[in-house]
């Protein structure tokens, strides 16, 4: 039985063709990643790796800029057919990332799909243990970076819960179960559980 990919070296290598929708990923990542390091989560992991199901926005995690890091990324996206739905302001748009709130970016003269641009630091201990425990995964010509398979399963199982999360978590349960460890399942649940017990005690001071 085809299972529809290949480990080669720790990489992911899927085996089928590039879609518009890669192809879109991909044109944003070629300008962000000269200027950060990035993780791409949620729907688009499970999408790229045969799950059948559409997608109006890609999310991206990305560690917080300074100002002047930012306006060169903010100004090539720009010369590169991309906009901010925040803003055509640089200063204007620069406010939501050092408050650490999301933006967004698609191409011009579109709406969708478009890039959840979302800011993480040491403070979400989940999101930036995902972030600095990169999985490598391929197609064709195209290489980036999602999260540790059993972690985007437990985090759409554990913390977001809807039906789609939990579609996509059995996907990747199914489509990858010939590499999944039970040993970082147990290790990366004590992590999100962890943050959810924090994020409990901090909004209710129990």
């Amino acid at each position: 039985m085809n299972k529809g990919y290949t480990l080669i070296d720790g990489t992911i290598i899927l085996n089928r063709e590039l879609n518009d929708l890669d192809l879109f990923v991909k044109d944003f990542l070629d300008v962000l990643k000269k200027y950060s390091s990035y993780l791409v989560v949620s729907g688009y992991v499970s999408i790229s790796s045969g799950r059948t199901r559409g997608t109006e926005d890609v999310d991206v995690l990305v560690e917080v800029f300074d100002k002047k890091l930012f306006e060169k990324l903010f100004y090539d996206l720009e010369k590169n057919n991309f906009w901010c739905y925040q803003s055509d302001d640089f200063e204007e748009v620069y406010d939501y990332v050092r408050e650490m709130k999301s933006i967004r970016f698609a191409r011009k003269n579109e709406m969708f799909p478009n890039i959840e641009f979302i800011l993480v630091d040491e403070s979400k201990k989940a999101k930036y243990f995902e972030f600095t425990h990169p999985q490598k995964i391929r197609v064709k010509d195209f290489e980036f970076l999602i999260p540790p398979i059993e972690f985007e399963i437990l985090y759409k199982e554990i913390v977001l819960g809807g039906d789609k999360d939990l579609a996509d978590a059995k996907h990747l349960r199914l489509f990858y179960s010939e590499i999944l460890e039970g040993n970082k399942f147990n290790e990366y649940k004590k992590i999100i559980i962890g943050e959810i017990k924090n994020e409990i005690k901090k909004n209710t001071g129990i």
